[in-house]
């Protein structure tokens, strides 16, 4: 199930999914957390059915089996219990090879949930649009849990307008948040009428946007509804601009969130907060380039990403070897150390240069200064071509730099002449595709990077392949560089 798919229909009308999984899934997690039951792992969605879920017993007793599917009510249990090991299993994405089981125990996800509430201003009620069986949806539902709140679930036809406003309405809560990739959002202001005015408190301006009705009509068509008149297509857009703006916080994740759209839905007033994480920290841990606070962010000799809290994973089922290379304890506090494979660079800002809503100058953290993360790319992805070493992240963002270029995925594919060439998926913005357009994108990058930057092939795309938590599908792009499209 895909976080962009289509919503069940009877006789051609839109049919969302029925809700009543959730207080058994929030059930389960509750016995789980307290040893009545054991570990789970939530399931990937079949095509209109809910989410499940397994006992894992294998994630305490290694070589037993998992225990049957099942949707009945766990056990209620005094929720001040909790077990010490494992309480979730949760797959990694999987964009670059075989997915890795990651063990959560409880004391991490309860961690994640709290400082998460400590930096959004308190618990809330959530709505839920991505499977529990990624760690993004994981945590709406261990939040819910340890806010005593119930989740309003729409997990198809997510950037259906209709749909997403009428399950956003459904929430009473006093706050009220969401957890988005950015590829959700993008869809949804699909539908936000042009002639919209911003909300006025931010400056810069929005461009390369889709915001008209034949760009609403496409969303319609994508997401199972008919297309619309222009009028028709304008009063859905302003309902559902009106419920985004009603959330405390919009959290954008899975991966980078262009510039431009990202100031496209704070014009329009929208509390959007982009995060930073993996299954391996419970989610998000890093809001706006900060992290949380009581999480601890270092960078090692070679720009090596590490990660400290307690809201770390303990490691990963079956693979000692792996959890020893990725896990470890940080000696100055004691919490459970992370290793990404992510690079980046880090540097101290004062208060009155954060630029986010989130509380991120909490307990850790001097009250003046905070740290400043910021992410340049993969430890995996620089590409050696022709000699020259070439960061695929830094080509990706010199490409989307360009106004022509809407998205774009990066990658260096084998060739005998140049030991890996630079390869771009890119999509272009619905104005540029005519003209000169390559040749203005070609100079942009070699200004920015120098000539070996330039990539040698583009594939245009009508859009990136998405895996079903909505982050880019990094095996079949570098496929379709290496082999071609059909």
């Amino acid at each position: 199930m895909n976080a962009q798919s289509s919503p069940t229909t009877e006789g051609g009308v839109v049919v969302p999914m029925s809700d009543f999984w959730i207080p058994k899934a929030l059930e389960a997690l509750d016995a789980a957390r307290s040893g009545q039951c054991p570990p789970l792992e939530f399931l990937p969605m079949e095509n209109g059915r809910a989410p499940r879920w397994t006992e894992r017993a294998d994630a305490l007793s290694p070589g037993s089996p998992a225990q049957s599917l099942h949707l009945r009510p766990a056990p209620k249990v005094h929720t001040s219990h909790r077990r010490s090991g494992p309480a979730v299993v949760v797959r990694t994405s999987g964009s670059t090879g075989v997915p890795k089981q990651t063990l959560l125990p409880w004391e991490a996800l309860e961690a994640s949930a709290e400082m998460t509430a400590d930096a959004l201003g308190g618990h809330g009620q959530w709505l839920l649009t991505l499977q529990p069986s990624y760690v993004a949806g994981l945590a709406v539902l261990t939040r819910s849990l340890v806010a005593n709140s119930e989740p309003i679930p729409l997990l198809e036809g997510t950037t259906n307008a209709r749909l997403f406003t009428e399950a956003a309405e459904r929430l009473t809560g006093e706050r009220r948040y969401v957890s988005l990739v950015p590829t959700q959002l993008q869809k949804l202001l699909d539908w936000v009428p042009s002639s919209v005015p911003p909300d006025g408190t931010h400056d810069r301006p929005a461009e390369n946007i889709a915001t008209s009705g034949e760009a609403a009509s496409s969303a319609a068509s994508e997401d199972g509804l008919t297309p619309h008149t222009p009028a028709e297509d304008r009063g859905i857009g302003e309902r559902l601009l009106a419920a985004l703006r009603r959330f405390d916080a919009i959290l954008l994740g899975g991966g980078p969130t262009h510039p431009v759209l990202f100031d496209r839905a704070r014009q329009l007033g929208l509390s959007v907060i982009r995060t930073y994480g993996m299954a391996e920290t419970c989610g998000g841990c890093v809001y706006d380039g900060h992290p949380l606070p009581d999480v601890s962010i270092t960078v090692g000799a070679h720009g090596r990403v590490v990660i400290s809290g307690p809201m770390v994973a303990l490691g990963y089922l079956d693979d000692p070897e792996l959890s020893a290379e990725k896990f470890g304890t940080d000696p100055a506090t004691g919490h459970r150390r992370f290793r990404t494979d992510d690079l980046g660079e880090l540097k101290t800002v004062t208060t009155s240069e954060v630029d986010s809503i989130a509380q991120v100058t909490g307990a850790g953290y001097s009250a003046q200064i905070v740290p400043a993360l910021s992410v340049t790319g993969r430890a995996d992805d620089v590409i050696i071509t022709g000699g020259v070493k070439v960061s695929a992240q830094q080509v990706r963002q010199a490409l989307e730099a360009h106004p022509s270029v809407r998205e774009a995925y990066v990658a260096g594919v084998e060739d005998a002449e140049w030991g890996q060439k630079v390869t771009a998926a890119v999509v272009l913005a619905g104005a540029s595709r005519e003209g000169n357009a390559f040749d203005e994108i070609d100079q942009a990058v070699r200004e920015q990077l120098g000539a070996p930057a330039v990539p040698k092939h583009y594939e245009l795309l009508g859009s990136l392949p998405l895996l079903p938590n909505g982050k880019p599908d990094r095996q079949a792009l570098l496929d379709l560089l290496t082999f071609g499209g059909p």
